[in-house]
């Protein structure tokens, strides 16, 4: 009996400690800069905060005050999309490779752009990549050539309230919008999930915010939808988030989840 009572003890012990090492893994979050890149009279660079097991935590774009203080008012006048004229290429660190995201391209509308009347107010396109940028620097204008533009992901990669409103932007392709975002709806812009695709691949997710709903809301947060499948095996974000803190402007994707390819 006592050596039974022993190795029952010693079980449960061995079970509290191997419980403790696995908070204590999973509570042992590291953080990995990317490169840090000029933008504006400023820098702007990503970072990844992982747990103990290389599980991302969050995944986010930083922008320095120096940045926010100096954006570009002109970039043309009137209309049009001037995301190119002020936009940056930021790259991950390595640990990355477990989300589906190849690159962020960050870009700053000072006039909006197309459809005016909804998008015409200053604002960021913050564009999560998931192919490279040369994939994404080799489409054409759809004018040129709609053919991968027109060849759709199945609907199931899609959240079920996301649709294409037709066309496609050269270096960036189809953008599909949600019908239940405000601004389509008959409500001022102020931020927005898009998703993006190109020859059959869904491409990109783009948080897209005005300069003053960053400025008005330093601790916002959103669930970003869901689509029923994923054509990569990864972790995906499940939240969005802007936080401001220490002189850095952060537009973060946390909540991450395993999704296996289907």
């Amino acid at each position: 009996m006592k050596q039974f009572l022993f190795l029952a003890l010693a079980a449960s012990m061995t079970f509290v400690s191997c419980s403790k090492d696995t908070q204590e893994k999973q509570d042992k979050q590291k953080i990995f800069k990317g490169p840090i890149t000029d933008f504006q009279h400023g820098k702007a660079w990503t970072w990844l905060e992982t747990n103990g097991y290389d599980v991302p935590v969050r995944l986010a774009i930083a922008i320095d005050d120096e940045a926010m203080n100096s954006l570009d008012r002109s970039g043309g006048e009137g209309g049009g999309d001037h995301h190119h004229d002020n936009s940056v290429v930021l790259k991950f660190h390595s640990k990355v490779s477990s989300t589906p995201f190849n690159h962020v391209d960050l870009g700053w509308n000072p006039h909006g752009h197309e459809p005016d009347f909804i998008y015409g107010l200053a604002h960021f396109d913050f564009h999560f990549y998931t192919v490279s940028p040369a994939e994404v620097a080799a489409i054409p204008p759809y004018e040129v050539d709609s053919t991968k533009f027109k060849n759709w992901p199945a609907p199931a990669y899609f959240p079920p309230t996301y649709f294409n409103p037709g066309g496609g932007v050269p270096q960036m392709g189809v953008h599909w919008l949600d019908f239940t975002s405000p601004e389509l709806n008959g409500a001022p812009f102020t931020q927005t999930l898009i998703y993006g695709s190109y020859d059959g691949k869904v491409t990109f997710l783009e948080p897209m915010i005005t300069e003053q709903f960053i400025l008005n809301n330093p601790t916002f947060s959103r669930a970003i939808p869901q689509p029923a499948k994923v054509q990569k095996t990864g972790y995906y974000p499940t939240k969005m988030r802007i936080a401001k803190e220490s002189g850095t402007t952060n537009i973060i994707l946390e909540d991450f989840v395993f999704r296996t390819a289907s």
